[in-house]
């Protein structure tokens, strides 16, 4: 299969779910580029948006769309998973080496997404740091966690640590 017809073809792939991914969010995507994730029923689960969204940079890559996951994390992190898991982070001097580590990972991951147009437009206009400096989610500050949705959604297309650690505490919650 070529380029060109493998780009088509993932097109034709988002089209067909445009709707669906629209209904879910509520609203209509910003920046959609791709689907990055499914789930067990066969429906998008991650999306991957632009790095540029309305001439900005937007660092998060990977959106957790899938309403499941979306109110378990809800749940936990109501809970205070975010505390918990931050506590244990900052305990952990492993722990923190393997987030920095995956957020290293994530920027190489969205760097391959990048069009030459945008990085283009982010280096003309001195914004190419946002792109650079930030990991998973965005988060500019490599040992915080910040949103289990950002970590998880980008779990969902290369395991990383906190995403693992949230598949833990699914399973603790059953």
């Amino acid at each position: 299969m070529t380029d060109t017809s493998t780009k088509h073809s993932a097109e034709q792939e988002l089209d067909r779910w445009r709707d669906y991914i629209r209904s879910v969010l509520g609203r209509e995507p910003r920046g959609l580029r791709g689907i990055a994730a499914w789930n067990p029923s066969g429906q998008p689960a991650v999306i991957r948006v632009a790095s540029v969204v309305a001439n900005k940079p937007f660092p998060t890559t990977f959106w957790l769309i899938d309403p499941d996951l979306n109110l378990r994390i809800d749940r936990l992190e109501a809970g205070g998973a975010i505390a918990r898991l931050q506590a244990q982070v900052d305990a952990d001097p492993e722990l923190q080496a393997k987030m920095m580590h995956d957020h290293e990972q994530h920027k190489r991951l969205r760097e391959q997404f990048l069009s030459d147009e945008e990085r283009q437009f982010l280096t003309a206009n001195g914004m190419i740091s946002a792109l650079e400096e930030r990991g998973i989610g965005g988060i500019a500050d490599n040992d915080r966690i910040r949103c289990l949705h950002t970590w998880y959604a980008a779990h969902l297309v290369r395991p990383n640590t906190i995403g693992c650690l949230t598949d833990e505490l699914f399973s603790q919650t059953r």
